[in-house]
């Protein structure tokens, strides 16, 4: 048979690109309906500014493990990646690029700043889809979609419609969390909330009317007395049932506000008195109202002081604060500062403080449309893995809030909704049919464009990456079409814990909502990728490898190897270099067992040896029960124990105990039925590998037999296996443990391989079959193997179930040394002996412990019972 030779050392950077392009050329990767079964993943698509990073990585590496099987199982795999055009991020990007040309958003119109954000993003938009390609994503990149692509923007319009029109979408003012570094607000879900040293400082206020009486309050914010229009305290509380119904002046403002009664004040903090600031708190707006309180709002949208706040204008909000301390104390109002430990909202996107600020926003309500969200996963209809999220999921969506869905941008879907004189708007899908909509409001035939003004804001980016499994496949605009009708719901997503509100649930909404179906089937959570000392792996922190740079070091089958040994579903990864270069060594391995192979010379006439049947015979079996164990673990989502059956398979029972059992003496042939069955083991070896590994195995394939042009091992078929026998395998595995024991008696005894020893065999129970012994003589080099019924003089033993073999030593070591050996372990063994004896002398332990415990604890000790026999017989010999 043909077989190519391969270098002597494995070179990815030779392989990779070749083979990346052969794929490509070939369209392996693309998919159609036809009549095979559908195997979808829609790729989370990455912003259009990113670049790859240590957690796209793993993610896209588990992605193509699974799409790589699905493809080699004769399903129609179709992974279709794209990406998010990222509102808050790329808008400041751009934003970036354009002061340093001395360029100010303000001073462009919005089409001037468009054509400004989309030239950015045909010049960066691509890199990270690129990068992909480098770590062999199979994606069908025929079917790249971008979240603002013409299809994709007239999907999340059309949503907006008709959510409005069916009464789940609505205006209105809210206190919402405000970016004052990107100017718009935030969703609750895109708030991280850390915890820092505060000051708490100790104002006091004076009770109007008297010139010394005075009402202490706490706060963090001092700057926000400016907007102060109550102080309110619990009417429980008797220290301040006095005050019912008088008012107090704020400091600095000298603004008179009412002393107000609530049960919200909680009597233990602080002094016990809230100041109300109803602009800049929740639960202080609502307290306002439900007391009917003035609203003040001393902040401008970019974080500085307002005109409504009289003091302090213009000057940004930190430093606003350290001028209203300076104040107080300059008015004596400041009783004391205590350092304070509280939790504090920072915007996901920029990093920025979050200030509560009442806005007009666009809202959704979520409740109702959650239910079936919810239903599907409680019931299990989509399936978490792994499944401790479920709880996180449900908690989440049993107290959905209503989601703010407006922002304060131009980069983005912008929202539909356009204004008349007076106030009124209409929504509609587009310019013409707002314009009937607004003649038909406003009784006026001759009412024309220019009588009304689109809103400024646009849509959050969250609301058109929650169609992405829909509108991917054009099913909010045409949901009978023959791709989303093929290829929808999905079969996985792969995605992170921490948007599993942010992405996975809404979607779960919009696919029930829109379709009627579940996006998905199942949702694979990763863990997140940490260093050493188990930080999140940032730019800033400076501990995050450019993966670029470390598969041109390792090679892409190594990183993704690498990567995957530690990554169980939902937990952390602790990322270390030398977990990519075990990944590598391991390509090497591979690479190194074909060319022992392919370097045996072959010899036609030699018959097959006894040792190469049963090896064989043992190899084939061990490979069943590997595949089908791998698809057990796959079953669960278990990547990285598949992973490891998957090496243990080729460097342990391939390579060191059945390349070891054929392998021909030095300098001798191999017969031709032998070596075959060695290429067709390893061809099969390959093919369970490649999911994981698509490189090397592609190269490997192509080497191993002759190949025609268009075939390639992604869409070759998957070896599958029904049963194994498990007898076979617990034999051979008895084989293993007497050949290391044999092996640990020449390490101990000093006795070189090349001197052969002579093996005597006496079994306990039952009779000794013996099947194997050819290949027990050949790896232990024994001059011969012997049943006797006697225990020999001169020899050393074990027992394995049941049956006691001797290595006979005679002439071969210094009795007094090897006495002094057996005293000592004999003394660990009577030891260990007396251990269990005493556990299972102990009735509560007999009667109490489960029926399995107690018999594992009786075979030790018939166990040990045999061993301290033995030893004692060896030292009796001796």
């Amino acid at each position: 048979m043909n077989r190519l030779e391969v270098s002597a050392k494995y070179d990815p950077s030779k392989t990779e690109d070749k083979w990346y392009s052969y794929w490509m050329e070939k369209g392996f990767f693309h998919s159609q309906p036809d009549e095979r079964e559908a195997f979808t993943i829609v790729i989370p698509p990455p912003n259009v500014t990113g670049v790859l990073h240590m957690g796209h990585m793993l993610n896209n590496t588990i992605q193509d493990v699974l799409v790589r099987r699905a493809r080699m199982q004769g399903k129609n795999a179709c992974w279709l990646p794209g990406t998010d055009h990222a509102s808050i991020a790329t808008e400041a990007r751009v934003v970036a690029k354009l002061q340093k040309a001395g360029i100010q958003k303000t001073d462009l119109t919005r089409n001037e700043f468009l054509a400004h954000a989309w030239e950015w993003k045909e010049e960066h938009g691509g890199i990270i889809l690129e990068q992909l390609k480098k770590l062999g994503a199979s994606c069908d990149w025929d079917r790249t979609k971008f979240t603002m692509d013409d299809q994709m923007s007239e999907s999340v319009i059309k949503v907006f419609v008709d959510l409005f029109r069916k009464g789940y979408i609505y205006r209105g003012v809210r206190m919402v969390n405000w970016d004052p570094q990107a100017k718009t607000a935030v969703s609750d879900e895109e708030v991280n909330h850390k915890e820092v040293q505060s000051k708490l400082y100790y104002v006091r206020y004076l009770i109007d009317g008297t010139e010394d009486e005075y009402l202490t309050i706490a706060t963090t914010r001092p700057e926000t007395i400016l907007g102060d229009t109550a102080v309110c305290v619990n009417p429980g509380d008797d220290r301040f049932k006095h005050l019912a119904g008088k008012k107090v002046v704020v400091p600095m403002v000298n603004r008179v506000v009412p002393i107000i009664q609530d049960d919200y004040v909680d009597i233990e903090f602080g002094t016990g008195a809230l100041k109300i600031t109803p602009a800049h708190d929740i639960n202080d707006y609502e307290i306002g109202l439900k007391h009917k309180l003035e609203i003040i709002d001393i902040f401008n949208p970019d974080g500085t002081i307002s005109d409504a706040g009289a003091l302090f204008v213009g000057e940004d909000r930190f430093k606003a604060r350290k001028l209203a301390v300076k104040e107080l104390e300059k008015l004596n109002c400041l009783v004391k500062v205590e350092d304070y430990v509280n939790k504090v909202g920072y915007s996901e996107r920029t990093d920025a403080v979050i200030e509560p600020k009442l806005s007009v926003q666009w809202f959704m309500s979520m409740k109702e449309l959650a239910e079936p969200a919810l239903d599907a996963v409680n019931s299990d209809e989509i399936q978490l893995h792994p499944p401790k999220f479920k709880n996180i999921y449900r908690h989440w969506m049993e107290n959905v809030r209503d989601w703010c869905i407006s922002r304060q941008l131009w980069w983005g879907q912008r929202i539909p909704a356009w204004y008349l004189p007076g106030g009124e708007f209409v929504i509609a899908e587009n310019e013409e049919e707002a314009l009937i909509l607004a003649r038909e409001k406003t009784g006026n035939p001759d009412f024309s464009l220019s009588d009304m003004k689109q809103d400024e804001d646009v849509l959050d980016t969250w609301f058109s990456s929650w169609l992405w499994p829909i509108s991917v496949f054009d099913g909010i605009r045409n949901p009978n079409n023959k791709d989303i009708q093929y290829y929808y719901p999905t079969n996985d997503l792969v995605t992170a814990p921490e948007i599993l509100f942010f992405w996975v649930a809404r979607m779960i909404v919009a696919g029930y909502e829109y379709l009627g179906k579940k996006p998905f089937n199942s949702v694979y959570l990763t863990g997140i990728v940490r260093d050493s000392q188990r930080r999140k792996m940032s730019k800033s922190l400076g501990n995050s490898p450019n993966p670029l740079d470390l598969i041109s070091q390792y090679g892409a089958d190594g990183v993704r190897v690498g990567m995957l040994l530690c990554s169980p579903a939902g937990n952390d990864l602790l990322f270390e270099e030398a977990l990519i270069e075990q990944g590598r060594n391991f390509g090497n391995k591979i690479w190194n067992a074909y060319r022992l192979v392919a370097g045996w010379e072959e010899d036609d006439e030699i018959k097959q040896a006894e040792t190469a049947k049963l090896a064989g015979k043992w190899f084939d079996t061990k490979l069943k029960q590997a595949i089908i164990d791998l698809e057990d673990q796959y079953s669960k989502y278990r990547l990285s124990s598949a992973l490891m059956i998957c090496y243990r398979l080729f460097w342990d029972d391939f390579s060191s105990w059945y390349l070891e059992i054929i392998k021909p003496d030095y300098g001798a042939p191999i017969d031709a039925q032998t070596k075959q069955e060695a290429f067709d083991f390893m061809e099969k070896l390959l093919l369970v590998l490649h999911p994981f590994m698509p490189f090397i195995t592609e190269e490997l394939w192509q080497a191993v037999r002759e190949r025609q042009d268009g075939e390639s091992i992604m869409i070759a078929s998957m070896p599958t296996a029904d049963s194994y026998d498990a007898d076979l395998l617990d034999r051979f595995d008895r084989v293993k443990e007497l050949i290391v024991f044999i092996r640990s008696v020449r390490a101990e005894k000093n006795i070189l391989m090349r001197n052969s020893l002579k093996l005597q065999v006496r079994p306990i129970e039952g009779d000794y079959a013996g099947e194997f012994d050819p290949v027990i003589a050949k790896l232990a080099n024994l001059d011969s193997i012997d049943i006797i019924s006697d225990t020999p003089e001169g020899a050393v033993s074990q027992v394995i179930k049941a049956v006691e073999f001797f290595v006979l030593l005679e002439g071969m070591i210094d009795p007094a040394e090897e006495k002094a050996k057996i005293e000592k372990e004999l003394g660990y063994a009577k030891g260990f002996l007396a251990g269990v004896e005493k556990k299972l002398s102990n009735e509560r332990f007999v009667q109490g412990a489960p029926a399995k415990v107690v018999e594992k604890e009786q075979q030790k000790k018939a166990d040990a019972e045999a061993k301290v026999k033995a030893l004692e017989a060896q030292l009796k010999d001796l």
